[in-house]
């Protein structure tokens, strides 16, 4: 290409009279961080912020017939333990998020635990995942990811036997470290 770079929407050209900024400078017109100054979705600079220790806490359920959830309780799903599959599954999720959520950010995660609990009463799993790492940036989307993963694979692995289950209540519970301090969520109603 010669001559100055057009602009094309969503792009930054050539360094010449009237340039948009780059996304570092200035300040986003909302609290939507995963958008520059100009509207343009854009990845976080996250290269002033300090690295703390950083944990999140996410959970989710799937709610299914009785009788599939005593296949899982029982260990009698035609694929396998179902929860030992889904509990990696969940693991490898998180690991993965940055390939899957375009604007996260690749994170050195230090530890996934993934615990599930089985409600014979509601007739479903509950899966939490608690992802941690030291970095300059939060792992919410880690450990969220890490739970729709593991719930989608109780799907997979019992969907011959119940195409209706239901995913629910996928959400963050808390988060530690960083810049704005630990949160919690307020208890499910």
């Amino acid at each position: 290409m010669t001559g100055p770079a057009k602009r094309r929407k969503g792009t930054l050209t050539s360094p010449a009279k009237g340039t948009p900024a780059s996304p570092r400078e200035g300040t986003p017109a909302s609290p939507l961080t995963h958008f520059d100054a100009r509207g343009e979705a854009h990845m976080v600079d996250v290269s002033t912020k300090a690295a703390t220790h950083r944990v999140a806490l996410a959970e989710g359920y799937i709610s299914m017939l009785p009788a599939t959830f005593e296949l899982v309780a029982a260990g009698r799903a035609k694929k396998g333990d179902v929860i030992a599959v889904a509990r990696i599954a969940a693991i490898q999720g998180a690991k993965r998020t940055a390939e899957l959520v375009p604007l996260c950010h690749p994170l050195p995660i230090t530890r996934v635990a993934v615990d599930f609990e089985l409600d014979a009463a509601a007739s479903r799993v509950r899966c939490r995942a608690q992802v941690e790492t030291v970095g300059v940036t939060g792992v919410e989307m880690e450990a969220l990811t890490a739970v729709q993963v593991g719930l989608l694979t109780v799907y997979d692995m019992c969907k011959a036997a119940d195409r209706g289950m239901v995913m629910h209540g996928i959400r963050v519970l808390e988060k530690r470290g960083g810049k704005s301090g630990d949160w919690r969520a307020a208890a499910a109603g």
